[in-house]
């Protein structure tokens, strides 16, 4: 292998750049946020898989979510923390495109996830009767192999059009590898590139956006029409947390396509696609599961049932 082959094969990362002092600091708060984020998600599927009271649809969605968050975060951070005490950061370029196409389909199935939790919860409060009937389990699998399917179909094109560019840099400018930093590696026209990662960031995010806020204005309708007090306080239990984690992740996804493309802002860039994995990853279990009533009183009983057998 000469060397012009080996340089196109081996890619720097940017990284993120800190002072000395700061690398120790950050790499805890990254490593404790990593094992939480594991801990809880992996605890969640867990226990959703050995409570077969908990095989419901609702619960099914909960554990596409958990499942994704593991591989999004696994996908970055390790390699973030590692890279966090190196000078020089390399990464081969089949490990790039890995990470890249495992980077935007943690993105692209957060969103379709996302929409089919808001229409599960659209039927639970405006159609109850109907819930049982509509959203069954059966319908929740394909549901999730679509959402899946989707995600991995959309993604495969992404990359599939940049991986066909010719190479001519070898420095990432990003954290992490991404569809973006990969296709700014070539010096061929990348109009096809951009124009594809526009419409594809567009109509994913607005597809998910009309859904999301649609199905939501109808349950806050329904609220408001029926002043009943017990379903709003379901409503601003389930929905509420929900569109708080749905508009984090909107907006850094927004911001990350942003600043990718007016050449500045690295830093911002690096610090909202880092947030992007770390805040939502530990929020969701506690919003979305703690804050379901089955779930609460699940992890109570568990919690109360370890501390017995220790007092034995």
């Amino acid at each position: 292998m000469d060397n012009t082959t080996f340089a196109l094969n081996i890619l720097q990362l940017e990284g993120v750049d800190l002072a000395p002092q700061f690398v120790y600091p950050v790499f805890f708060i990254l490593l404790v946020t990593y094992i939480l984020t594991m801990i809880t998600n992996t605890g969640l599927i867990i226990l959703i898989a050995v409570e077969r009271s908990l095989h419901q649809p609702m619960y099914l969605l909960f554990c596409n979510l958990s499942f994704n968050d593991i591989m999004g975060n696994t996908n970055i951070l390790p390699r973030m923390m590692m890279d966090l005490f190196s000078t020089e950061k390399y990464i081969g370029y089949v490990e790039c495109v890995t990470q890249a196409f495992c980077f935007h389909t943690f993105v692209a199935a957060a969103h379709v996830i996302l929409m089919i939790m808001a229409f599960d919860r659209y039927v639970a409060i405006c159609n109850p009767l109907r819930y049982s009937s509509v959203m069954t389990t059966r319908m929740v699998v394909k549901l999730s192999a679509y959402a899946w399917a989707f995600s991995l179909f959309m993604v495969s094109i992404l990359l599939g059009l940049t991986i066909r560019l010719t190479r001519c840099r070898s420095v990432i400018v990003n954290a992490y590898c991404d569809n973006a930093s990969l296709f700014k590696l070539s010096c061929q026209d990348v109009s096809i590139n951009n124009i594809y990662g526009l419409a594809y960031t567009v109509f994913l995010s607005s597809l998910s956006l009309v859904i999301t806020i649609g199905t939501y204005y109808k349950i806050f309708t329904i609220c408001f029409t029926k002043k009943s007090k017990e379903l709003n306080n379901k409503a601003i239990q389930t929905c509420c947390s929900h569109l708080v984690l749905y508009m984090i992740m909107l907006w850094t996804v927004f911001l990350t396509f942003v600043f990718h493309r007016i050449q500045m802002y690295s830093g911002y860039r690096k610090l909202v696609a880092i947030l992007f994995h770390v805040v939502p990853a530990n929020l969701n279990p506690v919003i979305y599961a703690l804050q379901t009533k089955e779930l609460k009183s699940k992890v109570k009983k568990m919690l109360h049932s370890k501390v017995s057998n220790k007092s034995r």
